[in-house]
C-alpha cells in the first residue's frame, strides 16, 4: 500500500467523521467547529489516533486557503439589501469595534499572563474578530432566525471584520520583530492593505461577472469552478501586491453574488459545499496541531482572558458604536453576546510561531483555549438568549426546487421565485388575476411536494412556491406585483 493510499483513506475517514459529527452538533447546540477541533485533537499525538503533526507552515497554508474559500462563499451569500440596510453599524463594528475589543482584551491579557503590553495587544488582536460560520451554524441548527436588521448586522460584521484583525496581527508582529515602527509605519500598512484589497476585490469581482457570463464553457459544472478561480485570483493578486487578500476575496464574492450570472444557483451550492470541506479540513488540521497537554496548563489564565473578552471587551465595543443607530437594549445585548470565535483566531495564533516570537507557544495555547470557551459557552447559550430576548422570527420557507438559466447571451430573462405566505394577498387569487407585465409568466408552481404546470385558472394557495420567468427589465414590476422584497 502506497503512502498516498493511506493518506487518502485517512482524509476520507476524518471528513466522514466531521460530516457525521455535524448531526450531533445540531442536536447538542454546539458549533460544528468545536466537534471538528475535537476530532483533530482525538486523532493527534495525545489522542487515540496518535498522529504526530507539528508543521506550523502546512497548518498555516491549509488554514489560509480554507479561510479564503470560506470568505468567498460568505461574500456570495451576502445580499446587497443587507449591505444597504446596515453597512454603517456593521462597518464600525468590523473596524473600530475590532480595535476596541483588541485593546481592552490585550491590556488585560498582558496583566494576566505577565507579558509585554505589545504582546498582550497581539493576543487581543488575534481573538478580536467574530466568526460568521460559527454564529449562523448555531442559529440554523436550532431553527432560529433573527430579526432582519440584527441578522444582517451580524452577517456583514462577522464577514468583514477578519481583514482588520489580520492587519492588526501582522502589523503588531512586524513591530515586535523590529521591521516596522508603531506609528506612521503601521498607518501606512493599514492604508496599503485595505486600499489595495478593496480595489482589487471590487475590480476582480467585476471582471469575474463578465468572464462567467461571456466565456462559453463545455459543461455547466465548470462555471462554479471558474467563479472560484476568479475569487482565488483576487486573493492572490491583492496579497502579492501588498494588499489584504482576505478583504479582496470577500468583496469579489459580494460583487459576483449580487450580479446576474450564468448558473448562479449551481455556483452557490458548489461554493457552499467547498466551504464546508474547507471548514472540516481546517479545524481538523488545527486540532491536530494543538497538544491538549500544553493547552490544559493555561486553562486558568485562559478562562480569565475569555471572561474579559466576552463580558467586558465585546460589550464595550458594541454598545457605544450601535447607540446612534437606534438599536434596542435587547438588540444590543444579543449582538454583544454574539461574538463567537472561530477559525481566524486559531489561524492567526500560528503567526507568532512562524515569526519565531518567544511568546508564540503561550499565545497559541491561550488562543486555542479562548476559542473553545467562546464557541462552547456562547454557542450553547445563543439560541436560548435569542428566544428569551424575543429577537427571532419565522423564516420564509426554502424553495422546494430550483430553476436555472444556463445561458444569458441570447436570453434576456430571469427566473424569480416567490413563496405565498398565509397573509399574502396572492393567496386565493388565480394566475390570470396577477396582472403580471406582458411577457412574464408563472412557469411552475410547487405545492405540497408536487409540481404543477399552472393555467390561468389555477388558484394560488398559502404555502405555494411560484417560479416566474420575466424579462430582466421587468424584474422590478414583477416584484411589486408579488410583494417580493429583493434578497
Amino acid at each position: 500500500m502506497f503512502l498516498i493510499d493511506r493518506l487518502i483513506l485517512l482524509a476520507a475517514v476524518l471528513l466522514l467523521a466531521g460530516i457525521v459529527s455535524s448531526k450531533f452538533s445540531a442536536r447538542m447546540g454546539l458549533p460544528v467547529l468545536v466537534l471538528f477541533l475535537g476530532i483533530g485533537m482525538l486523532a493527534g499525538e495525545d489522542g487515540i489516533g496518535g498522529i504526530e503533526f507539528d508543521n506550523v507552515d502546512i497548518a498555516h497554508a491549509i488554514g489560509t486557503l480554507s479561510l479564503a474559500v470560506i470568505l468567498f462563499d460568505g461574500g456570495l451569500q451576502t445580499r446587497s439589501s443587507a449591505l444597504r440596510a446596515v453597512w454603517k453599524p456593521s462597518l464600525l463594528l468590523a473596524t473600530v469595534g475590532v480595535i476596541v475589543t483588541a485593546v481592552i482584551t490585550g491590556l488585560a491579557a498582558a496583566s494576566i499572563l505577565g507579558v509585554r503590553p505589545l504582546v498582550g495587544l497581539l493576543l487581543g488582536s488575534i481573538v478580536a474578530s467574530t466568526d460568521a460560520a460559527a454564529v449562523f451554524s448555531i442559529l440554523r441548527s436550532q431553527g432560529l432566525h433573527l430579526r432582519k436588521r440584527v441578522a444582517a448586522t451580524l452577517e456583514v460584521e462577522s464577514g468583514s471584520n477578519d481583514p482588520m484583525a489580520i492587519f492588526m496581527t501582522v502589523g503588531l508582529l512586524e513591530v515586535l520583530t523590529g521591521r516596522l515602527d508603531f506609528g506612521p509605519g503601521l498607518l501606512t500598512l493599514f492604508i496599503q492593505q485595505m486600499g489595495i484589497g478593496a480595489v482589487v476585490g471590487v475590480g476582480a469581482g467585476w471582471l469575474a461577472v463578465r468572464a462567467v457570463n461571456r466565456i462559453q464553457l463545455a459543461a455547466p459544472g465548470l462555471y462554479p469552478v471558474l467563479a472560484g478561480a476568479c475569487g482565488l485570483a483576487a486573493f492572490g493578486l491583492a496579497a502579492s501586491t501588498g494588499g489584504s487578500g482576505f478583504l479582496a476575496i470577500y468583496l469579489a464574492g459580494i460583487v459576483l453574488g449580487n450580479s446576474r450570472t450564468v448558473f448562479q444557483r449551481g455556483t452557490f451550492l458548489f461554493m457552499d459545499g467547498l466551504a464546508w470541506i474547507c471548514q472540516i479540513t481546517m479545524f481538523v488540521v488545527l486540532g491536530l496541531l494543538s497538544t491538549p497537554t500544553d493547552v490544559l496548563p493555561v486553562a486558568g489564565t485562559g478562562l480569565l482572558v475569555s471572561a474579559v473578552l466576552i463580558l467586558v471587551a465585546r460589550p464595550a465595543a458594541v454598545v457605544p458604536l450601535l447607540a446612534p443607530f437606534g438599536f434596542s437594549i435587547r438588540e444590543h445585548a444579543l449582538i454583544a453576546w454574539v461574538g463567537l470565535k472561530g477559525a481566524v483566531p486559531i489561524i492567526l495564533a500560528t503567526f507568532p510561531l512562524m515569526f519565531g516570537l518567544p511568546e508564540g507557544p503561550l499565545i497559541f495555547n491561550v488562543v486555542f483555549f479562548v476559542v473553545l470557551v467562546s464557541a462552547t459557552l456562547q454557542g450553547w447559550t445563543l439560541p436560548a438568549l435569542a428566544t428569551r430576548l424575543g429577537l427571532q422570527e419565522d423564516a420564509a420557507p426554502a424553495p422546494p426546487a430550483f430553476l436555472e438559466l444556463l445561458a444569458l447571451r441570447d436570453v434576456n430573462a430571469e427566473i424569480i421565485d416567490y413563496s405565498v405566505s398565509a397573509d399574502s394577498t396572492l393567496a386565493g387569487r388565480t394566475v390570470e388575476a396577477l396582472h403580471l407585465p406582458d411577457g412574464a409568466i408563472v412557469a411552475l408552481v410547487s405545492r405540497d411536494g408536487s409540481l404543477i404546470a399552472p393555467r390561468g385558472s389555477t388558484q394560488l394557495r398559502a404555502g405555494d412556491h411560484l417560479f416566474v420567468i420575466a424579462r430582466t427589465s421587468d424584474r422590478g414590476a414583477v416584484n411589486r406585483v408579488l410583494g417580493h422584497d429583493e434578497a
